[in-house]
């Protein structure tokens, strides 16, 4: 990818998925938990009169429950079409165009750093010493992720039809972001998880969520049009999912945080 492109320095599948189907983010991915409003003021300490980032905010899904806390929230996004959807959403939040590399913000500037469902994309040194950079001494950094419980058996089939199709586009549920850390300047790790249900539709909860999948929102059209059709025939053979109005897509909610130590 050169500097020409729309979204310089992030992977492919990121760049154009992500611009094509902003749309189907915005209708397919599910919200998070209650217990993420717990975690946003206790554990991150967030509240009136703190600033928090928002990295690789995408169109806005987890920035509103920043918004809640009544922080300032700053959303940094690369991606065009998710940030113009985002800014379109949510006026009162800070938008805009930067990357986990290089963040427009001066040094120890910001109270928390959050990265939902985008750590994966930018899991490396460079990124975290510009998170590092940007933190205030005694400031977090908090890493979600939503993922699909796969211990259902149709979502691990689920689970199979899209990871057949992700060639080199990072994941969280490999676990190679962690290679990142221990990292000089931030604590340990602590982990806390919950369980929830997206439900809806099946055509937004399970069809638009597979297509909002970058890799998947970056192939060809007939081969997209072959995913969706695998995964109608999924639905079709379940019987929990089959002729439903409304089903219940079963996740579990990972939430990680680390504080930056005082040098």
């Amino acid at each position: 990818m050169t500097d020409s492109s729309p979204a310089a320095g992030v992977h492919r599948a990121a760049a154009e998925g992500y611009t094509t189907t902003a749309d189907n983010y915005v209708r397919g991915r599910p919200d998070y938990p209650p217990e993420v409003a717990a975690w946003l003021c206790g554990t991150l300490g967030l509240q009136p009169g703190r600033t928090v980032v928002d990295l690789g905010a995408g169109t806005g899904k987890f920035t509103r429950r920043l918004v809640d806390t009544g922080a300032h929230v700053i959303a940094a996004e690369p991606v065009a079409a998710m940030r113009d959807k985002l800014a379109a959403a949510l006026p009162q939040v800070e938008a805009i165009d930067g990357t986990a590399t290089a963040l427009p913000l001066a040094d120890d500037s910001v109270d928390a750093v959050v990265c939902a469902q985008s750590f994966h994309w930018f899991a490396n040194a460079a990124a975290l010493a510009e998170i590092h950079r940007v933190l205030k001494p005694g400031g977090r950094l908090g890493l979600i992720w939503n993922l699909r419980d796969a211990r259902v058996g149709w979502v691990a089939q689920l689970d199979a039809i899209v990871n057949r199709h992700e060639g080199d586009a990072p994941r969280y549920y490999t676990g190679a972001w962690r290679a990142a850390f221990p990292f000089d300047g931030f604590s340990p790790l602590h982990t806390q998880h919950f369980s929830f249900g997206h439900t809806g539709s099946p055509e937004d909860v399970i069809v638009a969520r597979v297509r909002s999948t970058s890799f998947i929102a970056a192939l060809p059209a007939d081969e997209q049009a072959q995913v969706d059709a695998e995964v109608r025939a999924l639905i079709a053979a379940q019987p929990t999912l089959n002729g439903r109005q409304t089903v219940t897509v079963p996740y579990v909610t990972d939430a990680f945080d680390a504080v930056k130590l005082a040098r």
